[in-house]
């Protein structure tokens, strides 16, 4: 076999060398964010909306309803309109006998309810002012009150439990009465209220829409690659120099010359 000089066997495994580090190139190591947390929307309650304007919260965790702190005349009051508005709006499949027991204890109840009524309207008379316009506002946002469905399944149970039981209540007890059913008509709207509540706190600590997803890191791994040697070589570097404005040289001939009277000087 014949054999390579030194010299060419050096230059051959240089050259090997040379471009066996030339097709080294790792792999580009990427770095993933872990995946976005699943954003759960808290669940509005039924019948609400956003936006929705409902009682203020008082400290006692209670909501301000226009069936908070009733005189006794009031609060019976106050029941024959819950009553009155659940025998017009409670429209399903009893509707039938809940009209009938409302219009049964209104007959029942006529003197309890007449009296009702003449105590509440001195109330209002005592407090000055047009009297009359003060009750009925009063009266026409209470009857809206009753009135909201988003209540409605709740308020129509309670209605019908507190006409069912209302013929076996003495007339002396009826006042006591009122006060018992009235909170229980109320409580359909005060639970919504606070289920509301809670879906507005929630709803405010939750970001609006997903969070977006940050685009991976490419961390491109260093590449070694084999450059070729080359020669030095000398470069002129030009150096820009501002302008001057150019001026004639001055010399000898040019200089100004003085005419000395020598006995001056003495």
């Amino acid at each position: 076999m014949r054999r390579l000089p030194l010299h060419k066997i050096v230059v051959v495994s240089t050259l090997a060398l040379v471009a066996g580090c030339a097709k080294v190139a790792p792999p580009p190591v990427v770095a993933t964010l872990p995946p976005a947390p699943v954003v759960v929307q808290p669940q509005m309650p039924k019948g609400g909306r956003p936006g929705m304007v409902i009682p203020i919260r008082l400290a006692d965790g209670s909501y301000a309803t226009p069936n908070r702190a009733l005189t006794g005349a009031a609060t019976v009051w106050h029941l024959r309109t819950a009553l009155n508005v659940a025998a017009l709006a409670c429209r399903d499949t009893d509707e039938a006998q809940t009209t009938a027991a409302y219009n049964a204890m209104l007959t029942a109840r006529k003197s309890v309810l007449a009296s009702a009524e003449t105590t509440l309207s001195t109330e209002f008379k005592a407090r000055g002012g047009d009297w009359r316009d003060t009750y009925d506002d009063s009266m026409t946002r209470l009857y809206n009150y009753w009135s909201q469905d988003f209540a409605r399944a709740g308020f129509c149970a309670a209605a019908k439990q507190a006409l069912a039981a209302a013929p076996g209540v003495p007339d002396a007890e009826f006042a006591s009465f009122a006060t018992t059913q009235l909170a229980l008509l109320d409580q359909p709207f005060t639970d919504f209220f606070r289920a509301y509540d809670a879906w507005r706190t929630q709803a405010a600590l939750v970001p609006v829409g997903p969070r977006p997803l940050a685009a991976p890191v490419v961390a491109a791994a260093a590449t070694v690659q084999a450059v070729p040697r080359a020669e030095p070589r000398t470069q002129m570097v030009t150096q820009a120099v501002p302008a001057r404005a150019t001026a004639t040289p001055l010399v000898a001939k040019d200089l100004p010359r003085l005419n000395v009277d020598a006995s001056a000087l003495n």
